[in-house]
């Protein structure tokens, strides 16, 4: 009988439906939280089709000759190469060495080519024009 009573007191008040809206609010809340944590840690799959950040190829050069003009007594080399199919014609060089070896390894880390490519390329000069 009791329960009767609060039962007509809260319908008289209208207390069922404000009873009612907390609880739908919680219920809202928890859910959007749940949801929300589940879209966070998902991972993002965006970088598999995102590749802009790759450096572009660089072009193939044809390297037509390359000239090493050795000046002894400063220790330099400056090497001139030839190139076609490329916008640079012509590239110039200078590296603090006098060995061949060590100006074809330069070379060949410059150009990106074999060293045995190089080698058959390379044209050595002193700076008196004689070559060797």
């Amino acid at each position: 009988m009791a329960r009767l009573r609060w039962t007509q007191v809260l319908q008289s008040l209208g207390l069922e439906f404000w009873l009612f809206l907390p609880l739908l609010g919680l219920g809202f809340w928890l859910t959007s939280g749940i949801l929300t944590d589940q879209m966070l840690a998902r991972s993002n799959k965006v970088t598999l089709y995102l590749e802009g950040d790759r450096q572009p190829k660089q072009p193939t050069r044809t390297v037509q000759s390359i000239t090493v003009l050795i000046h002894a007594q400063q220790g330099r080399s400056t090497v001139n190469i030839q190139t076609a199919n490329s916008s640079l014609t012509a590239l110039t060089f200078e590296f603090p060495t006098t060995q061949p070896e060590q100006i074809e390894a330069a070379i060949s880390r410059e150009l990106g080519l074999p060293r045995d490519r190089i080698r058959a390329l390379v044209r050595y000069q002193s700076k008196q024009g004689h070559r060797e």
